[in-house]
């Protein structure tokens, strides 16, 4: 059966094609190309862009269109510096107070990025790493805090979609099961030294990309994000329905 593409299934493609980093930085998401691509009208692109442009995982630029973000070295050290200073505190705040609900809570997830990494799936990777991180704001109970974190978490995804190597995510998991443990074993420095341990060393991973900015032409990554999404959901006992 072909793909039907609805809104939720061209989002899926988009997004899983930015945290894969299979789309340039600064490359154009031009609407009736995409339109086009996908066989649907340029409102629903649009549609969809905006989300994206919502989530931070692409700038919308007005009148001019949408990009893939095109963050620099700069502005991951300066983001990276932000999470660090936030994340500790989380971190050491956590470790005082974590209960039983949210210590299974965590494990579960932990088990879903270690499935991912098995399965070598970047983007899924990506998606749940940053999750981990939202996950934690939300158990301190502080909306002013799960916002910022979000804010920052969808910044930093794409940073590492773009600047880290594909092999990183090993690490990624590791680094995410020292954290654990030190708030398992309700140790308040040892789980914020392991956050911003963890933080500095993702930042360390991020490496400039060959391509210039803006200069790849999207649609060949997007075609083959779209045949692997096809190919998945073909694959899938529910992907007839």
């Amino acid at each position: 059966m072909a793909l039907k593409f609805d809104d939720q299934v061209i989002y899926d493609v988009l997004s899983e094609a930015l945290l894969s980093g299979q789309l340039a930085a600064g490359a154009k998401l031009g609407e009736q190309r995409l339109a086009t691509t996908f066989g649907v009208t340029r409102e629903r692109i649009r549609k969809v862009l905006h989300r994206l442009g919502h989530e931070r995982l692409i700038e919308i630029i007005p009148n001019r269109g949408a990009y893939v973000v095109n963050p620099s070295i700069q502005d991951a050290h300066e983001i990276y510096e932000a999470r660090r200073i936030v994340e500790g505190g989380i971190a050491w705040r956590l470790a005082e107070c974590l209960n039983d609900e949210q210590r299974a809570s965590l494990r579960i997830h932990f088990a879903s990025e270690q499935h991912a990494h098995h399965q070598r799936s970047r983007a899924e990777s990506v998606r749940l790493s940053g999750e981990f991180h939202i996950i934690l704001a939300h158990m301190t109970g502080n909306d002013f805090l799960i916002r910022t974190m979000q804010e920052l978490v969808a910044k930093t995804s794409m940073l590492v979609a773009l600047f880290e190597d594909s092999n990183a995510t090993a690490c990624a998991v590791d680094e995410h099961e020292a954290i654990l443990r030190a708030l398992e074993e309700r140790d308040s420095p040892a789980a914020a030294h392991a956050m911003m341990v963890h933080l500095a060393l993702i930042e360390t991973r991020l490496l400039p990309r060959a391509v210039p900015a803006g200069k790849a032409d999207v649609l060949p990554a997007l075609r083959r994000a779209i045949d692997s999404y096809a190919a998945r959901k073909a694959a899938s006992p529910a992907g007839d329905r």
